[in-house]
């Protein structure tokens, strides 16, 4: 069963939300504050695939729910719940581990597109993992292993989200050679995504904070400017 945790404290949006989900065929927990969220997930053992976190929530707000959650797990999809617009909202929710954020109002079709895509890069991994899926791509002082989701530099492993491994996988097929924002939100959120391409650009931002030895001054993950980004192994 593809199991979901729902953290939102607002009843009606909570409902709105579980039902569509639930008629998607996704198995629901629910939890109206973040420190509900916190024992669910506890209580289930981390038995998730996906989360979903209002920001605004009373105590602990989505940001320390997200945050706590991906220091758990780094294969947890996790998406923020938001009816905040400013732009310094989604990315710190992004900097802080999610993989992807609905702003609300949202429709039914968004959401559940949003989730689907979402769990299918989750489920890939658990099958890569389930079926000893051993190949690893190799990429100067960099080493991918597509079976563990495990990147290491320097044979010290750099903790990925799962979309962090997407995009790394994307480069390393794709070394020396420019890629534009639409394509890799294409590769990695896929074609139905309904958001943004400025994901990409925070994705790569906390990315190089992970493998870059001075994130200001990349010397991996150049930025084409007008264009995108493109791998150099060095």
């Amino acid at each position: 069963m593809k199991r979901i945790l729902v953290a939102e404290d607002e009843d009606a949006i909570r409902e709105f939300v579980v039902i569509n989900l639930k008629r998607a065929g996704y198995d629901i927990f629910e939890a109206s504050t973040g420190t509900d969220a916190l024992s669910v997930f506890e209580r289930e053992e981390g038995n998730f695939d996906i989360a979903l976190l209002d920001i605004t929530m009373p105590g602990i707000d989505g940001f320390g729910v997200c945050r706590e959650l991906r220091s758990k797990s780094a294969a947890l999809g996790i998406i923020m719940l938001t009816a905040r617009t400013q732009e310094m909202d989604k990315v710190s929710g992004l900097m802080f581990g999610a993989d992807d954020y609905v702003t609300k109002p949202f429709s039914p079709s968004e959401l559940v597109a949003r989730v689907d895509a979402l769990y299918r890069r989750v489920a890939l991994a658990q099958m890569r993992s389930q079926n000893n899926f051993q190949e690893g791509i190799v990429s100067g002082e960099f080493v991918l292993n597509l079976r563990s989701r495990v990147l290491t530099k320097h044979g010290v492993p750099v903790e990925l989200t799962q979309v962090e491994f997407q995009i790394m996988e994307y480069f390393f097929t794709n070394p020396n050679v420019a890629l534009n924002r639409s394509d890799i939100l294409n590769k990695v959120w896929g074609e139905a995504y309904f958001g943004e391409e400025k994901i990409v650009d925070v994705n790569v931002r906390r990315l190089r904070i992970k493998i870059e030895d001075e994130p200001s001054n990349p010397v991996h993950i150049l930025t084409v400017w007008g264009l995108g980004y493109k791998w150099v192994s060095g």
